[in-house]
């Protein structure tokens, strides 16, 4: 179906206020909505907390008088709720407001309310347009809807490499390899992240913080912190950090199973390559990013980014797909969805 060039633009005011969301609302989606009257934007607003009120009620409060959404559209990312959680159905809003119409992002793969909110806002007479930007407002909560649907957290594994796919010298030297562009993209993903891994070496040799910063330093977020290692105790950790042994498909799978149960809905891999190695032969890692430095280290015992056994054929491998590149600084920034040949 083809959509209004009006309906196009609103929608992208919505995403920007999702946004915003992002990292804070877990085990949530991130949402934003906007209202629209004679073709004025009157009210917009986002989800802010998990508990606090979604994005459509937000927006209403934004509006200077609440009766001028009589009559009015909004638009949303995601398909209003219609069950009551810890806040009220939003759908029961947008129909106590009078909205003439709904514009929505993308569905909710929620079983509880997937399509529901159409039909009871239909049932209203309330016109509804389903799937404005869909694909960008369905990215916005990757993670989420992966959760949702399989109860494990969604595995991002990121890489920073040399041209020649390398991430360390033979000493273990790493730092830096990409520049301040993709470090500060490494922040916007432990933000979204509900947990970071690290590989045992890499906890010894970085000394990583893995926390979420802003330019001047400050720590705005720390995620649940865990260390792979079969040589580490849990004693030798700093406060704050967890042991995971992940180094078999079976304790991957059980780990997976126990952040989802704890409403963990991302999972970010770090390093180093004997950690990318047991998670891509695991089968367990959803996206890849790599950040790939414009340098060549070169050395035959520079650490290479994916470590493991070696492969006898090159069918041993993997395929990327969906993959995308952008620049970031100096460097490239590649994301793609792994899968074994």
């Amino acid at each position: 179906m083809k959509h209004s060039s009006e309906d196009i633009r609103f929608m992208r005011q919505a995403i920007r206020q999702a946004e915003k969301g992002i990292g804070s609302v877990s085990p949530n989606p991130a949402v934003g909505a906007v209202i629209v009257k004679d073709g004025i934007v009157i009210g917009a607003g986002y989800h802010h907390r998990a508990g606090m009120p979604h994005a459509e009620v937000e927006a209403i409060r934004s509006v200077k008088d609440a009766s001028l959404c009589k009559g009015a559209t909004i638009y949303v990312t995601l398909e209003p709720c219609c069950t009551t959680g810890r806040t009220p159905p939003c759908c029961d809003a947008i129909i106590r407001h009078g909205f003439a119409r709904v514009v929505v992002g993308c569905s909710d793969p929620n079983p509880a309310h997937a399509g529901r909110g159409y039909t009871l806002l239909r049932s209203h007479g309330i016109e509804v347009v389903e799937d404005v930007c869909r694909e960008r407002c369905a990215a916005l909560n990757e993670p989420f809807f992966y959760w949702i649907r399989t109860k494990r957290p969604f595995v991002v594994l990121k890489l920073a490499e040399t041209l020649d796919g390398r991430i360390a010298t033979a000493s273990g030297s790493s730092q830096w390899i990409t520049g301040a562009a993709a470090r500060k993209h490494v922040m916007a993903l432990r933000k979204q992240s509900d947990a970071v891994m690290v590989g045992g070496e890499t906890f010894r040799l970085d000394k990583p913080s893995l926390t979420v910063r802003n330019a001047a330093g400050k720590v705005l977020k720390t995620p649940r912190r865990f260390v792979a290692s079969r040589r580490l105790t849990a004693d030798q950790l700093p406060d704050g950090w967890e042991l995971a042994d992940v180094f078999t498909p079976e304790k991957w799978n059980l780990f997976l199973e126990r952040l989802g149960a704890e409403q963990v809905t991302m999972l970010l891999l770090e390093g180093g390559g004997e950690l990318a190695a047991s998670a891509l032969s695991a089968g367990i890692v959803n996206k890849l990013e790599m950040h790939i430095a414009p340098k060549l280290l070169g050395g035959r015992n520079s650490r290479p980014s994916i470590g493991g056994a070696d492969p006898e054929r090159i069918s041993d491998g993997y395929t990327l797909r969906d993959v995308q590149w952008r620049k970031a600084g100096d460097d490239w920034i590649v994301t793609s969805y792994p899968e074994r040949n």
